[in-house]
């Protein structure tokens, strides 16, 4: 497998992430055309993909608000690209770019029966700070972890 390399995406990607999303979440919890293209469009979002030779391995959605704190809205890696550091190379980059831009902080929302995710998110130092009753399909608990940016 040839390492991955992270660039900005482009409109052209837009339908390959959107099924890179289909493939990384239960029906319900990933995300419509509409609903992914409203996140990558906020003030202050950037999408970052990782790309393995001529193929997109994952993908992170990230936005800086205003008060100094970043936000990880998604971060997608394809089944047979995880394991692999994708997932590392996707939150490192994201990370960086929101200290880049002033955040001195970040969060994201994981379902609390997702253990890969909330390994993988302890791993890069992010703590549960609450508990977001049926965030998902309003049936499903989330935990809602954050990390500060050194």
């Amino acid at each position: 497998m040839v390492p991955a390399r992270i660039r900005e995406s482009t409109s052209e990607d837009f339908k390959e992430l959107w099924r890179i999303d289909q493939q990384c979440f239960a029906p319900g919890i990933a995300y419509s055309q509409r609903e992914l293209a409203h996140y990558m469009a906020r003030r202050g979002a950037f999408t970052l993909v990782a790309q393995e030779d001529e193929r997109m391995a994952g993908f992170v959605v990230a936005q800086r608000h205003g008060k100094g704190f970043g936000h990880i809205i998604t971060l997608d890696v394809l089944p047979q690209a995880r394991r692999s550091g994708v997932g590392s190379l996707l939150i490192e980059a994201s990370e960086e770019r929101l200290r880049r831009e002033g955040c001195d902080s970040v969060y994201l929302e994981s379902a609390v029966d997702n253990s890969a995710a909330l390994m993988f998110y302890k791993r890069h130092g992010y703590h549960v700070l609450k508990t977001l009753p049926r965030y998902y399909m309003n049936q499903i608990d989330a935990l809602l972890m954050g990390k500060k940016l050194q």
